[in-house]
């Protein structure tokens, strides 16, 4: 069946999903430390006069695979988003820059506008973990 004028327009808009398999992602943040997450200004897209200030991990890229299994290699940004999915089919967001592995325990903020709201979650909980440019407009200042 034909993809009709309308769904190829939208594919054109669709964000790509990757995946990072919990393993590759432990061994990715391994380095990572709660000491070394550095303040970072993003403009803020509500209010172009006030930016954003928050705590960042270091992370410059990011290794996953795409729906075809091919590996590639994102650079992380303030705007990729993860969804984290969890053995029991729940899933968290959060903003991939945000995040941190300690003890076991995934940290990260949900939203760039409240940095307070945030989640923990065991990480020997976690079942999938994929990632995409969420498209908003976010950069680093």
């Amino acid at each position: 069946m034909a993809k009709t004028f309308l769904q190829q327009l939208l594919s054109v808009f669709k964000r790509k999903t990757y995946t990072i398999s919990p393993e590759s992602f432990k061994a990715q943040f391994a380095a990572v430390d709660s000491g070394a997450m550095k303040v970072v200004e993003v403009n803020n897209p509500l209010n172009k006069w006030n930016a954003i200030s928050y705590k960042a991990n270091q992370l410059k890229h990011i290794k996953a695979v795409d729906a075809d299994g091919i590996p590639v290699t994102l650079q992380n940004s303030p705007a990729m988003e993860t969804r984290i999915i969890l053995k029991n089919g729940k899933k968290h967001h959060f903003y991939f820059d945000t995040l941190l592995l300690e003890n076991e325990i995934l940290k990260g903020s949900k939203s760039k506008f409240i940095p307070t709201l945030s989640g923990n979650i065991p990480f020997e909980s976690i079942e999938k973990i994929e990632i995409q440019n969420g498209g908003k407009n976010f950069n680093y200042q």
